[in-house]
């Protein structure tokens, strides 16, 4: 096991009428600045719920963050939260509106200029204004870390960055608050808190028996949770489980102590940002490539996850290889993700520019830093 230090200071509040404790959560005396989406929490009843949890506090309202939170939009944000004295941000949403929310509360604070050069050439946070969240749908585990990820169109940029100084002080995770969410919506974040575990768990043996046994609990959990809330979607037994599962897939503690992988995050940010594919969907594309093309350096990992999450028996490693990608493949499939670029009418060839664009960052990607500019083509071919 390697050596790490794990810090998590977010105060998660569990469980149906969560809501009740805002109040109590968010400090006194603080100019609040909350954070929406596109609407969808004035219809199922959530924003009545905040704005009745804060009366007579001083707050503000930004609404319009996208599924991919655009830069311009977090930096129309920035300057009315310096204009109006904000100090305390609430992310009320999804985790594009938290990791919006992240990047704004960092930027307003930001001393070096651009403020996108805190995700294009990773500029040092060294102050960050406090924030809160309250969750409506489960997928990133934005709720419980300090990662964001940003998108900026006239760049044709979708760029990470992360720091414990914007991890929320608090994240109110209601389930009831998920029971409006539609099957797409579902689906991706099962398939988002699925793979969020794959990039921590399917990379070479550190001697992590523990991690890997959690990693496989989230993930055998997410197997059986899936086909349950597709026929029963207004079961909150089933979303709470789901709920619970995607915030312990990015907590950070199954990765503690393990080597990493994220190279199917890295292509799929890209093909987001080329043909702005739902996060997830792309996830589902390129998690079985990798798997297929790295067969080899993964194998180990794949046998185990194979026996172990999806109780494939053999002596075979090769046959038990191929049926465990085809198991995953079919697992995206009936949670509602296809696997495919063809399935939204895209070929490789579509995508060929991001090998280029990886390469021109400097960036080769994989556990084992061997998945380079030729590697990702061979890899989006897999996705065909």
């Amino acid at each position: 096991m390697k050596n790490f230090t794990y810090y998590n200071p977010v105060k998660v509040v569990f469980g149906t009428n969560a809501m009740n404790q805002l109040a109590a959560l968010l400090p006194a005396n603080e100019k609040v600045m909350i954070t929406m989406g596109m609407g969808s929490i004035r219809k199922n009843g959530v924003y009545d719920k905040v704005k009745s949890a804060l009366s007579g506090r001083d707050i503000i309202e930004f609404e319009g963050i996208e599924p991919n939170p655009e830069y311009e939009k977090c930096i129309d944000a920035v300057r009315i939260a310096k204009q109006e004295n904000v100090t305390f941000f609430l992310a009320v949403g999804g985790g594009s509106v938290l990791d919006a929310t992240k990047f704004i509360a960092a930027a307003t604070k930001f001393e070096g200029g651009d403020p996108w050069d805190i995700l294009e050439k990773g500029a040092l946070v060294k102050s960050a204004a406090p924030l809160g969240c309250v969750l409506t749908l489960p997928a990133t585990g934005s709720e419980v870390n300090g990662n964001a990820v940003i998108s900026r169109r006239e760049k044709g940029q979708k760029l990470a960055f992360g720091t414990p100084i914007v991890m929320p002080q608090f994240s109110v995770l209601d389930p009831a608050t998920t029971l409006s969410l539609d099957a797409r919506q579902t689906a991706n974040g099962i398939v988002d808190a699925f793979v969020h575990v794959m990039e921590q768990y399917l990379t070479y043996d550190v001697n992590t028996p523990l991690q890997d046994r959690q990693a496989e609990a989230i993930l055998s959990t997410l197997v059986e949770l899936a086909p349950q809330v597709n026929k029963t979607p207004q079961d909150v037994e089933i979303r709470a489980n789901i709920m619970w599962c995607a915030s312990n897939a990015l907590n950070t503690l199954i990765g503690c102590g393990t080597v990493g992988d994220w190279s199917t995050h890295i292509i799929g940010h890209e093909i987001t940002a080329l043909h702005g594919i739902d996060h997830a969907r792309t996830l589902a594309m390129v998690l079985p490539a990798i798997m297929q093309h790295q067969r080899d350096q993964k194998r180990d990992k794949i046998v185990q996850y194979a026996r172990r999450v999806w109780a494939i028996d053999g002596t075979n490693d090769d046959e038990i290889i191929d049926t465990c990608i085809a198991r995953t493949k079919q697992f995206f499939e009936e949670t509602g993700c296809p696997t495919s670029l063809s399935a939204y009418n895209l070929t490789p060839a579509d995508c060929k520019s991001i090998s280029n664009t990886l390469a021109s960052r400097g960036m080769i990607i994989g556990e084992r830093n061997d998945i380079g500019e030729a590697q990702v083509d061979a890899i989006i071919s897999l996705c065909a």
